[in-house]
């Protein structure tokens, strides 16, 4: 097995990290700022992807190939899909969803680009 690309290994640990504190703040004090359930649904749509993308995150650093589109697309989709939804959410200004489906084009050029990854 190759060693995991170091860099690409702490990126997604950090994220990970990231999504785990924002996960909770949305549990437990996302309330304070909104009491709206879609807006909590946001919320926690946001935090399930951006923790699922940051665990893909660190399959593309074990990969043999070291992939170079696919994280960079997957880091985009987390800060565009995930980054849009929990500003949506803490704001409620409708027109930040019109940029949710770029990072959702992302997270799917990502996948496809790891698929193809040599």
């Amino acid at each position: 097995m190759t060693a995991p690309n170091r860099r690409l290994w702490m990126i997604a640990a950090l994220l990970g990290a990231l999504a785990v504190v924002l996960g909770a703040f949305g549990a437990h004090a996302l309330s304070s700022v909104t009491d709206d359930p879609a807006r909590m649904r946001i919320w926690r749509t946001a935090s399930l992807y951006h923790l699922v993308h940051s665990a893909v995150l660190f399959g593309a650093a074990l990969h043999p190939g070291r992939p170079v589109w696919a994280p960079r697309l997957l880091v985009a989709g987390i800060v565009i899909f995930s980054g849009s939804l929990y500003a949506l959410a803490l704001t409620g200004v409708g027109v930040l969803g019109a940029i949710t489906p770029i990072g959702g084009v992302c997270f799917i050029a990502g996948w496809v680009a790891l698929a193809f990854a040599r």
